[in-house]
């Protein structure tokens, strides 16, 4: 019996996972546990997220919360450390780029277990991030490699990953928006509003929520070239309060539950995000999609999907969302895989 620990830190982990669980649960010859790092009442894993996934809350929490990146490295490889000691595992499955996925990759290691990294070989090229050398890291260790496209494939190779390691299994995000697609939930804050007749902005960064005077130019560009046409804006509580100052033009909404956010982006006319998350789910679902940075660990998304990157230049954020108010948007196609079936591959592959 193989026995696998899925290892997650932050919530977006788990929408990465789910499918993972599903397919090892109708699957024979294989077990896991789900490892969470946070605390059981982390105010992020809002009380429908587990049904909305329709998956079960994690078997563990390690209770680890710190704003420190190496205080929370150090903590995370503590607990973790003694969750191995207790249970019997013959894997981890580590997912993305997190401090805590680097800190579970390294006691992995140590301890002698194979290492399987989930979202492999993406890079911003950029080493001054903190993530970008937890990805460094996280692959360099990695006895499994499951990658999303041939670009992954291709950094993988090139940083000296031996190719029997390397397994382009697809998006495994796709796996989730394909369960999920006929249960969505039309969210409140479009009552009165149209499918297809509002865009949807979200942003994160610390980068560009800093620079309160280019934020503001592109907050404008925004407001300016919509129009009449809603902006609808999920967010986070700091972050409303950050941008409240700034324009008055959006409307802002509390952060949406996973199954009303699917329905919110996938009816829209077009998306402004600076998360690589959404602009992947913008490609498959086929909706325009500009983001606020200037590289994307999915340049499939660019090359082949719906996704255009303007950086942070309120005036290339105008032209872009000038052609896609008036319905002048490049038409996108799904890169090769990403086809809802990457958590199958994966359990074949960890049972080969």
């Amino acid at each position: 019996m193989q026995k696998v620990c899925i290892f997650t830190g932050a919530r977006p982990n788990f929408v990465k996972v789910a499918p993972i669980i599903r397919s090892i649960e109708k699957t024979e010859g294989i077990t896991y546990q789900l490892v969470y790092a946070g605390r059981e009442d982390d105010p992020t894993l809002e009380d429908s997220l587990f049904d909305d996934l329709q998956m079960p809350s994690p078997d563990v929490f390690l209770g680890v919360d710190c704003e420190n990146l190496n205080e929370l490295t150090g903590r995370v490889m503590s607990e973790f450390e003694l969750y191995l000691e207790q249970h019997e595992t013959d894997t981890v499955i580590v997912v993305d780029d997190l401090a805590s996925t680097m800190a579970a990759a390294i006691v992995t290691k140590k301890r002698g277990l194979r290492l399987a990294h989930l979202v492999a070989g993406t890079r911003s090229f950029d080493i001054r991030m903190p993530k970008e050398i937890n990805r460094l890291v996280i692959d360099g260790l990695s006895d499994l490699l499951f990658t999303a496209g041939v670009s992954s494939n291709s950094i993988a190779t090139r940083e000296g990953a031996e190719m029997h390691k390397i397994y382009m299994v697809g998006n495994i995000l796709m796996d989730s928006l394909r369960y999920n697609h006929d249960r969505w939930q039309r969210p409140a804050c479009l009552e009165g509003i149209e499918d297809g007749k509002y865009l949807v902005f979200t942003i994160n960064r610390k980068a560009l929520l800093a620079d309160k005077e280019n934020l503001k130019k592109m907050l404008d560009a925004i407001t300016e070239e919509a129009g009449d046409i809603p902006v609808i804006a999920p967010l986070r509580p700091s972050v409303t309060t950050h941008l409240s100052p700034l324009t008055t033009h959006l409307l802002t909404v509390a952060s949406l539950p996973y199954l009303e956010f699917g329905y919110l982006t996938s009816h829209a006319m077009g998306i402004i995000t600076d998360s690589g998350n959404v602009a992947e789910e913008a490609t498959f679902h086929h909706i325009p999609c500009i983001t606020l940075n200037s590289y994307t660990e999915h340049i499939e998304t660019v090359k082949q999907g719906t996704n255009e990157l303007v950086g942070e230049d309120a005036g290339k954020l105008r032209d872009a969302l000038r052609r896609m108010v008036a319905g002048e948007w490049k038409t996108g196609s799904l890169p090769d895989r990403w086809d809802g079936r990457s958590a199958e591959r994966i359990v074949q592959i960890l049972l080969a």
